[in-house]
């Protein structure tokens, strides 16, 4: 590799670690979304017909 190449490259690599983890930010909530859904559907689909437990 050449100077000339390893500098662009160090150069994408700075423009990457600037803009920050966002891709991993949007996994983490569409993940939390998901568990918060399935909360919901068995609270309301489960629990609840049930009624009250004696």
């Amino acid at each position: 590799m050449s100077s000339i190449d390893e500098q662009e490259e160090d150069r994408r690599v700075d423009d990457i670690v600037r803009r920050g983890p966002m891709g991993a930010f949007a996994v983490a909530g569409i993940a939390t979304a998901i568990v918060v859904a399935i909360y919901f559907i068995f609270y309301f689909a489960v629990y609840l017909p049930r009624g009250a437990v004696q």
